[in-house]
């Protein structure tokens, strides 16, 4: 199916404030005709970009397929936070993986905090350090204060600072929070503009993009020696690897991953520059999210633009009035810029995990697949695009590793995970209303 959304056009980037910020590229050509390639990849957001960049870095003919155009999906909208470790926290991974593989993961993030900060640098593209973690109870920060520990003592991970709620309040003045922690390792960006600067990259590299080319159908190889093919709506292309990185755009690609990531849309607004306001909201240059399930993120950009997140939806379609649904999180923890007009709104769609850990797959002989990043991508799907690209050139440990996380089926499988997600996304809004 061609995934467009409810305020989507093909062709064009959403109307965010990050595509008015940034210089678009000239678009890239669609595929037409029929093609040849040793790697095709589908899919043009950080994991497809940086698959792209490095297998062309490696010398293989790379043809890259968008559906619409570089970043267009979650990789150009999302918050921009750069984030430490892996989508839950080491002790949780402890208890489902030991002590030894969550180490591994935990280096694995880290290494995926520099590689971005690496191709940041080499595009050009401006990053900030330092993302907050909001807390809404006094017990929420106690616990945080002993993962700080934990992650100093058992990872040598020192570059979280706590802060109790007087002491917060100084960082991020509301009172919506009880304390805080601050992650001077992390860090946030303009995302399409890091996208962008992949997509620069990866051209520059070698690698073919093609945009507006929809992938409609693959017929993959039966074994490890034959050729895929790779189908769009005006063209072909076969070739030796398939790499998907579709994230919550997978459409029917494979059903077996399918059953395995859900596609969620989340929303974002945006104001004019804040000006002297700037300070009522933030007053160091960080990013902030906090503890709800439904989680708010937001931070002030080089021009003083507050860029907030907030809200979600189980569907293949945006709300009427995404900045409404936007200003009511924001009025809760700032009153006072409960009316404050919204230059931009846009919503996005990610894709998440049963257990929120990336869902790591061989589709198909000679095919891989990484997605399902539940919110924490921007290291960590640039870094998968690179542990792909390793083992399509038969360098395979970190592919296999994240391949050998649990990463088990919605209810209901590819066809009837719908109704269930929306039950249980329902339950934990009810909980975060009632504070809980």
């Amino acid at each position: 199916m061609d995934l467009l959304f409810s305020n989507d056009r093909r062709g064009e980037y959403p109307p965010s404030l990050y595509a008015s910020q940034v210089d678009l590229l000239d678009p890239f050509p669609a595929l037409t005709g029929e093609a040849r390639a040793d790697v095709c990849i589908v899919g043009a957001g950080y994991t497809g970009l940086s698959a792209a960049l490095h297998l062309a870095e490696r010398g293989f003919d790379v043809a890259l397929l968008e559906a619409h155009r570089v970043g267009f999906g979650a990789s150009g909208r999302n918050g921009g936070q750069i984030g430490s470790g892996q989508r839950l926290d080491p002790q949780e991974l402890e208890g489902i993986a030991g002590k030894e593989t969550a180490r591994i993961l935990w280096d694995m993030a880290e290494d995926a905090k520099a590689l971005t900060r690496d191709l940041a640098a080499r595009s050009g593209v401006r990053l900030h350090d330092g993302v907050a973690h909001a807390f809404r109870t006094s017990s929420e920060l106690d616990a945080a204060r002993r993962e700080i520990e934990h992650l100093a003592r058992d990872y040598d991970y020192d570059r979280v600072e706590s802060f109790g709620a007087e002491a917060f309040r100084e960082i991020l003045p509301s009172p919506a929070y009880q304390g805080g922690a601050l992650d001077h390792g992390a860090g946030h960006v303009n995302p399409l503009a890091l996208a962008l600067g992949m997509a620069r990259l990866a051209r520059d590299a070698g690698a073919r993009i093609h945009e507006n080319s929809h992938v409609t159908q693959i017929e993959f190889a039966t074994d490890a020696t034959g050729k895929s093919l790779l189908r769009t709506e005006a063209g072909a292309i076969r070739c030796d690897h398939v790499i998907l990185a579709c994230n919550g755009y997978l459409g029917d690609l494979s059903r077996e991953v399918a059953s395995r990531v859900m596609p969620i849309n989340n929303f974002i607004a945006a104001t004019a520059p804040l000006g002297a306001r700037a300070a009522d909201v933030l007053r160091r240059r960080i990013a902030v999210h906090d503890t709800k399930f439904v989680v708010n993120y937001w931070r002030l950009d080089d021009e003083d633009r507050l860029v907030f997140g907030g809200g979600e939806n189980v569907s293949y379609r945006f709300p009427q009035d995404i900045a409404s649904k936007v200003r009511k999180p924001l009025a809760q923890i700032y009153p006072d810029l409960a009316d404050i007009p919204f230059t931009h709104a846009w919503g996005g769609t990610l894709a998440i995990t049963m257990n929120r850990l990336p869902c790591f797959a061989r589709p198909a002989p000679n095919a891989l697949s990484a997605s399902g990043f539940s919110g924490h991508g921007v290291a960590l799907a640039t870094l998968a695009g690179r542990q792909m690209a390793e083992a399509v050139a038969g360098q395979a440990e970190g592919f296999d590793i994240m391949a050998a996380l649990p990463s088990p089926r919605f209810p209901g499988g590819a066809l009837l995970r719908w109704p269930m997600l929306v039950a249980g996304m329902s339950w934990y809004a009810l909980r975060d209303r009632l504070g809980f």
